[in-house]
Protein backbone atom coordinates (compact mmCIF):
# COMPACT_ATOMS: atom_id res chain seq x y z
CA UNK A 1 0.00 0.00 0.00
CA UNK A 2 2.82 2.41 0.86
CA UNK A 3 4.89 1.89 -2.29
CA UNK A 4 1.79 1.98 -4.50
CA UNK A 5 0.86 5.32 -2.92
CA UNK A 6 4.33 6.63 -3.81
CA UNK A 7 3.74 5.56 -7.42
CA UNK A 8 0.26 7.12 -7.53
CA UNK A 9 1.74 10.42 -6.38
CA UNK A 10 4.30 10.37 -9.18
CA UNK A 11 7.29 8.85 -7.40
CA UNK A 12 9.35 5.79 -8.23
CA UNK A 13 9.55 2.76 -5.94
CA UNK A 14 10.96 -0.75 -5.77
CA UNK A 15 9.49 -3.43 -3.51
CA UNK A 16 11.41 -6.47 -2.28
CA UNK A 17 9.01 -9.20 -1.16
CA UNK A 18 8.22 -12.89 -1.50
CA UNK A 19 5.15 -14.64 -2.90
CA UNK A 20 4.68 -18.13 -4.27
CA UNK A 21 4.11 -19.44 -7.77
CA UNK A 22 0.34 -19.71 -7.23
CA UNK A 23 -2.85 -17.84 -8.12
CA UNK A 24 -2.59 -15.41 -5.22
CA UNK A 25 1.08 -14.80 -6.05
CA UNK A 26 0.09 -13.95 -9.63
CA UNK A 27 -2.53 -11.53 -8.32
CA UNK A 28 0.00 -9.85 -6.01
CA UNK A 29 2.62 -9.55 -8.74
CA UNK A 30 0.16 -8.15 -11.28
CA UNK A 31 -1.15 -5.66 -8.72
CA UNK A 32 2.34 -4.30 -8.10
CA UNK A 33 3.47 -4.02 -11.72
CA UNK A 34 0.04 -2.76 -12.74
CA UNK A 35 0.67 0.24 -10.52
CA UNK A 36 4.17 0.74 -11.91
CA UNK A 37 6.08 -0.64 -8.92
CA UNK A 38 9.38 -2.33 -9.74
CA UNK A 39 9.91 -5.58 -7.83
CA UNK A 40 12.21 -8.54 -7.34
CA UNK A 41 9.34 -10.88 -8.35
CA UNK A 42 10.06 -10.74 -12.08
CA UNK A 43 12.04 -13.99 -12.01
CA UNK A 44 10.84 -17.50 -11.23
CA UNK A 45 8.89 -17.85 -7.99
CA UNK A 46 9.10 -20.79 -5.59
CA UNK A 47 6.34 -23.32 -5.08
CA UNK A 48 4.30 -22.83 -1.94
CA UNK A 49 1.41 -20.77 -0.67
CA UNK A 50 1.23 -17.00 -0.86
CA UNK A 51 0.25 -15.29 2.38
CA UNK A 52 -3.00 -13.46 2.81
CA UNK A 53 -4.80 -11.36 5.40
CA UNK A 54 -8.47 -11.15 6.35
CA UNK A 55 -9.42 -7.76 7.78
CA UNK A 56 -12.57 -7.30 9.87
CA UNK A 57 -13.78 -3.72 10.28
CA UNK A 58 -15.99 -2.87 13.27
CA UNK A 59 -18.61 -0.08 13.46
CA UNK A 60 -16.11 2.18 15.28
CA UNK A 61 -13.87 2.06 12.15
CA UNK A 62 -11.21 -0.06 13.87
CA UNK A 63 -9.92 -3.27 12.32
CA UNK A 64 -8.87 -6.74 13.38
CA UNK A 65 -6.42 -8.59 11.13
CA UNK A 66 -6.19 -12.35 10.73
CA UNK A 67 -2.94 -12.98 8.87
CA UNK A 68 -1.40 -16.07 7.33
CA UNK A 69 2.16 -15.30 6.20
CA UNK A 70 2.67 -18.35 4.00
CA UNK A 71 5.89 -18.24 2.01
CA UNK A 72 6.47 -14.64 3.11
CA UNK A 73 7.74 -15.95 6.45
CA UNK A 74 10.81 -17.21 4.54
CA UNK A 75 11.72 -13.79 3.13
CA UNK A 76 15.49 -13.40 3.46
CA UNK A 77 18.57 -11.67 2.07
CA UNK A 78 17.99 -13.59 -1.18
CA UNK A 79 15.12 -11.22 -1.95
CA UNK A 80 17.32 -8.12 -1.72
CA UNK A 81 18.29 -6.43 -4.98
CA UNK A 82 21.43 -4.51 -4.13
CA UNK A 83 21.62 -2.70 -7.47
CA UNK A 84 18.12 -1.27 -6.98
CA UNK A 85 18.93 -0.29 -3.41
CA UNK A 86 22.06 1.52 -4.55
CA UNK A 87 19.91 3.42 -7.07
CA UNK A 88 17.56 4.67 -4.33
CA UNK A 89 17.32 7.80 -2.23
CA UNK A 90 15.77 6.10 0.74
CA UNK A 91 15.29 2.60 2.19
CA UNK A 92 11.94 1.86 3.89
CA UNK A 93 11.95 -1.12 6.29
CA UNK A 94 8.69 -2.79 7.30
CA UNK A 95 8.54 -3.41 11.05
CA UNK A 96 6.74 -6.74 10.76
CA UNK A 97 10.02 -8.22 9.51
CA UNK A 98 11.27 -8.14 13.09
CA UNK A 99 9.19 -11.26 13.86
CA UNK A 100 11.09 -13.38 11.31
CA UNK A 101 14.77 -14.21 11.89
CA UNK A 102 15.49 -14.26 8.15
CA UNK A 103 13.34 -11.22 7.49
CA UNK A 104 15.04 -9.24 10.23
CA UNK A 105 18.44 -10.27 8.88
CA UNK A 106 17.42 -9.03 5.42
CA UNK A 107 16.33 -5.67 6.83
CA UNK A 108 19.60 -5.30 8.76
CA UNK A 109 21.61 -6.21 5.65
CA UNK A 110 19.70 -3.65 3.59
CA UNK A 111 20.26 -0.97 6.25
CA UNK A 112 23.98 -1.70 6.35
CA UNK A 113 24.24 -1.40 2.56
CA UNK A 114 22.28 1.85 2.65
CA UNK A 115 24.39 3.37 5.42
CA UNK A 116 27.62 2.40 3.68
CA UNK A 117 26.50 4.12 0.49
CA UNK A 118 24.95 7.29 1.88
CA UNK A 119 21.34 6.21 1.32
CA UNK A 120 18.87 7.40 3.94
CA UNK A 121 17.15 4.77 6.08
CA UNK A 122 13.61 4.65 7.44
CA UNK A 123 11.62 2.21 9.54
CA UNK A 124 7.99 1.78 10.51
CA UNK A 125 7.09 0.14 13.82
CA UNK A 126 3.94 -1.40 12.24
CA UNK A 127 1.98 -2.50 15.33
CA UNK A 128 1.92 -1.73 19.11
CA UNK A 129 1.89 -5.42 20.03
CA UNK A 130 4.90 -6.12 17.83
CA UNK A 131 6.76 -3.22 19.44
CA UNK A 132 5.97 -4.50 22.93
CA UNK A 133 7.33 -8.00 22.31
CA UNK A 134 10.21 -7.32 19.88
CA UNK A 135 11.87 -4.15 21.18
CA UNK A 136 15.37 -5.69 21.13
CA UNK A 137 14.85 -6.84 17.56
CA UNK A 138 13.83 -3.33 16.56
CA UNK A 139 17.01 -1.98 18.12
CA UNK A 140 18.96 -4.38 15.91
CA UNK A 141 17.09 -3.14 12.84
CA UNK A 142 17.67 0.48 13.84
CA UNK A 143 21.41 0.13 14.48
CA UNK A 144 22.89 3.40 15.74
CA UNK A 145 20.11 5.60 14.33
CA UNK A 146 17.70 5.58 11.41
CA UNK A 147 17.21 8.74 9.41
CA UNK A 148 13.42 8.60 9.64
CA UNK A 149 11.08 6.67 11.93
CA UNK A 150 7.34 6.14 11.41
CA UNK A 151 5.05 5.10 14.25
CA UNK A 152 1.67 5.85 15.74
CA UNK A 153 1.18 7.25 19.23
CA UNK A 154 0.57 3.86 20.86
CA UNK A 155 3.74 2.44 19.29
CA UNK A 156 5.80 5.44 20.40
CA UNK A 157 4.62 5.05 23.99
CA UNK A 158 5.15 1.28 23.95
CA UNK A 159 8.66 1.50 22.53
CA UNK A 160 9.85 4.19 24.93
CA UNK A 161 7.92 3.07 28.01
CA UNK A 162 6.61 6.59 28.51
CA UNK A 163 3.09 7.74 29.34
CA UNK A 164 3.03 11.03 27.41
CA UNK A 165 3.81 11.68 23.78
CA UNK A 166 6.21 14.58 24.53
CA UNK A 167 8.34 12.34 26.74
CA UNK A 168 8.26 9.56 24.15
CA UNK A 169 9.38 12.01 21.47
CA UNK A 170 12.47 12.94 23.47
CA UNK A 171 13.49 9.29 23.68
CA UNK A 172 12.78 8.63 20.01
CA UNK A 173 15.36 11.28 19.13
CA UNK A 174 17.99 8.89 20.50
CA UNK A 175 17.20 6.26 17.84
CA UNK A 176 15.99 8.42 14.95
CA UNK A 177 17.35 11.59 13.39
CA UNK A 178 13.79 12.48 12.43
CA UNK A 179 10.36 10.98 12.99
CA UNK A 180 6.67 11.13 12.14
CA UNK A 181 4.19 10.06 14.82
CA UNK A 182 0.61 9.65 13.64
CA UNK A 183 -2.11 10.55 16.15
CA UNK A 184 -5.35 9.63 14.36
CA UNK A 185 -7.83 12.52 14.43
CA UNK A 186 -5.21 14.67 16.24
CA UNK A 187 -3.01 14.72 13.14
CA UNK A 188 0.73 14.09 13.33
CA UNK A 189 3.70 14.99 15.53
CA UNK A 190 6.80 15.50 13.37
CA UNK A 191 10.47 16.13 14.09
CA UNK A 192 12.69 17.11 11.17
CA UNK A 193 15.99 16.96 13.04
CA UNK A 194 15.85 20.58 14.16
CA UNK A 195 12.31 21.39 15.18
CA UNK A 196 9.06 19.78 16.16
CA UNK A 197 6.06 20.31 13.91
CA UNK A 198 2.43 19.59 14.79
CA UNK A 199 0.18 18.94 11.81
CA UNK A 200 -3.56 19.10 12.36
CA UNK A 201 -5.96 17.09 10.24
CA UNK A 202 -9.51 17.79 9.22
CA UNK A 203 -12.35 16.20 11.16
CA UNK A 204 -14.00 13.39 9.23
CA UNK A 205 -16.49 10.59 9.86
CA UNK A 206 -14.23 7.52 9.77
CA UNK A 207 -15.68 4.19 8.69
CA UNK A 208 -12.50 2.16 8.05
CA UNK A 209 -9.01 2.96 9.38
CA UNK A 210 -7.37 0.02 7.57
CA UNK A 211 -4.39 1.22 5.56
CA UNK A 212 -4.34 4.77 6.95
CA UNK A 213 -0.84 4.39 8.35
CA UNK A 214 0.39 2.87 5.09
CA UNK A 215 -0.98 5.77 3.08
CA UNK A 216 0.42 8.30 5.54
CA UNK A 217 3.88 6.78 5.10
CA UNK A 218 3.52 6.71 1.31
CA UNK A 219 2.53 10.35 1.17
CA UNK A 220 5.27 11.40 3.56
CA UNK A 221 7.97 9.41 1.77
CA UNK A 222 6.92 10.89 -1.55
CA UNK A 223 7.04 14.40 -0.10
CA UNK A 224 10.45 14.27 1.57
CA UNK A 225 12.06 12.48 -1.39
CA UNK A 226 10.77 15.08 -3.82
CA UNK A 227 12.01 18.24 -2.20
CA UNK A 228 9.10 19.08 0.09
CA UNK A 229 9.51 20.12 3.72
CA UNK A 230 8.46 17.98 6.65
CA UNK A 231 5.51 20.28 7.19
CA UNK A 232 4.32 19.99 3.59
CA UNK A 233 4.93 16.23 3.56
CA UNK A 234 3.03 15.86 6.84
CA UNK A 235 0.06 17.84 5.56
CA UNK A 236 -0.05 15.73 2.40
CA UNK A 237 0.22 12.50 4.41
CA UNK A 238 -2.49 13.54 6.89
CA UNK A 239 -4.87 14.63 4.13
CA UNK A 240 -4.40 11.33 2.29
CA UNK A 241 -5.04 9.32 5.47
CA UNK A 242 -8.07 11.36 6.51
CA UNK A 243 -9.55 10.92 3.02
CA UNK A 244 -8.93 7.17 3.09
CA UNK A 245 -10.67 6.51 6.41
CA UNK A 246 -13.95 7.86 5.00
CA UNK A 247 -14.03 4.90 2.57
CA UNK A 248 -13.82 1.12 2.82
CA UNK A 249 -10.54 -0.36 1.65
CA UNK A 250 -6.83 0.15 2.26
CA UNK A 251 -6.07 2.40 -0.74
CA UNK A 252 -7.34 5.38 -2.64
CA UNK A 253 -7.78 5.35 -6.40
CA UNK A 254 -5.01 7.03 -8.36
CA UNK A 255 -7.20 10.00 -9.34
CA UNK A 256 -8.17 10.48 -5.68
CA UNK A 257 -4.54 10.40 -4.57
CA UNK A 258 -3.51 12.91 -7.24
CA UNK A 259 -6.42 15.17 -6.32
CA UNK A 260 -5.23 15.33 -2.71
CA UNK A 261 -1.66 16.01 -3.89
CA UNK A 262 -2.81 18.86 -6.13
CA UNK A 263 -4.86 20.35 -3.29
CA UNK A 264 -2.04 20.26 -0.71
CA UNK A 265 1.07 20.89 -2.81
CA UNK A 266 -0.22 23.20 -5.55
Amino acid sequence: NTVIAVQQLGGRSFYSCKVANDEMGDFYFNDLVGHGVETNLRGDRESGTTGRCLVFVTPDADRTMNTYLGITSDLSERELDESELLDSQLLYMEGYLVTSPTGKAAAIKAREIAEKNGIKTSLTFSDPGIVEHFREGFMEMIGKQVDLLFCNEAEALSFTGEQKIEQAARKLKEVAKAFAITRGPKGAYLYDGLREIHVLTQKVDAIDTNGAGDLFAGGFLYGVSNGHSFGESGRLACQLASTLVTKFGARLKTNETKSVKDFILS
